[in-house]
């Protein structure tokens, strides 16, 4: 597997979130997650980034994934 740049946006209350970090992790990909909960700025520049307002929303290199979509997912970061 390549190395990929991997964001999560997430919340500590949100469900798809934890799973989709708990994929990633079984999957052995290295992300940083960011807590839009508290981190407003952030929360910005992923709507910015997304259109969305919703958590998850994943970048896997400059490819934005809306919510946690494991095919998805897959398929980037082949």
């Amino acid at each position: 597997m390549t190395v990929k740049d991997v964001i999560i946006y997430s919340t500590p209350t949100c469900p798809y979130c934890v799973r989709a970090k708990e994929y990633l992790t079984k999957k052995g990909v290295v992300y940083k997650d960011v807590n839009v909960a508290v981190d407003r700025v952030a929360a910005q520049e992923m709507v910015q980034k997304s259109g969305q307002m919703g958590v998850p929303v994943i970048l896997v290199d400059d490819k934005v994934v809306i919510g946690f979509d494991q095919r998805e997912l897959d398929r980037l970061l082949v």
